[in-house]
């Protein structure tokens, strides 16, 4: 039995003994990848406890969003997953990225966890996990503590919904006993992105700002993701900046969100380009707003609207299968607000 976690202070870094195992571990019915050549212990600090891990996981579980992505794209098909409950085209629970990588592996279907009234420990006990990873998740410690009495459980480091898809990947592969398959996974994802990015130079310097829970109904606030959250530090990937209004707006917070009176939307005058999930209704009601008009951004109609409950605005919020997939349709769309 693995060992059970133990709570610590918050903790932005991560410790890893050295970890160590053979290649003949089986997940289900999927054959699992050798671990780093090394011996366990293995622990891992996290914001809400310290994770030890007394061997190699042959069974792991994720929850929340993503999570699943990192073992299935080091070749490991979980034994459950969280159902999609946004992005999902076919309503099958499973975003097409992911879909198309379980068939590439083929084994033992993972279940999936109903996540829509949030975590359903029942189920993923049902799973006998040996590790649950959620680097990147809004675990509360009330979360936390249940989900340790199944496994080990692997949080993030600093912020709820706030961990980077590297250090998802990083923090991820360690607890599977697959760091250096980690390390090599972003390597991977880093060339592609800057091989995608080498094809637009217009946007090198852009500003851009992305708006969130616009209510056409009501535009008296501006809602936006601040600079902790991963689609805005995505757009640094992409050659992008965050524009200083954004940034100084972002000061003090450590929510991936906030929100502004739409009175005060001068202050967002250095933004070039906006970003936000929505269609061409909402672009046009954007522009009939007499303040949010004023917009540099909205008055030159440099404005990339997508459908939000789609996958092309799923994957806009980068995760380890998912940015690829999607990386030169986004980049092409943020080129032609640039060029406007």
């Amino acid at each position: 039995m693995l060992a059970k976690t133990v709570a610590v202070a918050a903790a932005a870094m991560f410790t890893v003994a050295s970890c160590a195992s053979g290649p003949g571990d089986v997940q289900g019915a999927q054959s699992v990848p050798a671990a780093d050549a090394a011996s366990y212990p293995l622990s891992i600090e996290h914001a809400l406890g310290t994770t030890v891990l007394e061997a190699k996981p042959t069974r792991i579980a994720t929850v929340n969003w993503s999570n699943q992505e990192v073992p299935l794209a080091l070749g490991v098909v979980p034994v459950g997953m969280a159902a999609a409950n946004f992005g999902d085209d076919d309503g099958d629970g499973i975003l097409p990225w992911v879909e198309e990588k379980l068939q590439e592996l083929g084994g033992e279907a993972p279940v999936l966890f109903d996540e829509t009234d949030g975590i359903d420990f029942e189920a993923v006990a049902d799973t006998a996990p040996d590790v649950i990873l959620a680097a990147y998740s809004g675990l509360t410690q009330e979360d936390y503590d249940t989900l340790s009495e199944i496994a080990p459980v692997v949080a993030y480091p600093e912020a709820a919904w706030a961990t980077s898809w590297r250090d998802s990947i990083k923090l991820n592969s360690q607890a599977m006993g697959m760091a250096t398959a980690g390390e090599e996974l972003i390597a991977t994802l880093d060339k592609d992105i800057a091989d995608g990015v080498a094809k637009h130079p217009e946007l090198e310097g852009k500003s851009v700002m992305f708006l969130t829970h616009v209510d056409p109904a009501d535009l008296s606030e501006v809602s936006f993701y601040t600079t902790h959250d991963t689609r805005t530090a995505f757009f640094e990937d992409l050659g992008l900046t965050a524009p200083k209004s954004v940034a100084k707006a972002s000061e003090g917070e450590v929510s991936f969100s906030g929100t502004i009176s739409a009175e005060r939307v001068d202050d967002f005058d250095d933004v070039d380009i906006i970003v936000t999930y929505g269609d061409g209704a909402l672009v046009q009601t954007l522009k009939n707003d007499p303040l949010l008009s004023k917009m540099p951004a909205v008055a030159n109609g440099a404005i990339v609207a997508l459908d939000g409950t789609g996958p092309q605005g799923t994957a806009a919020n980068p995760t380890p299968l998912a940015l690829s997939w999607v990386l030169n349709d986004y980049l092409d769309l943020l080129g032609t607000a640039a060029g406007k």
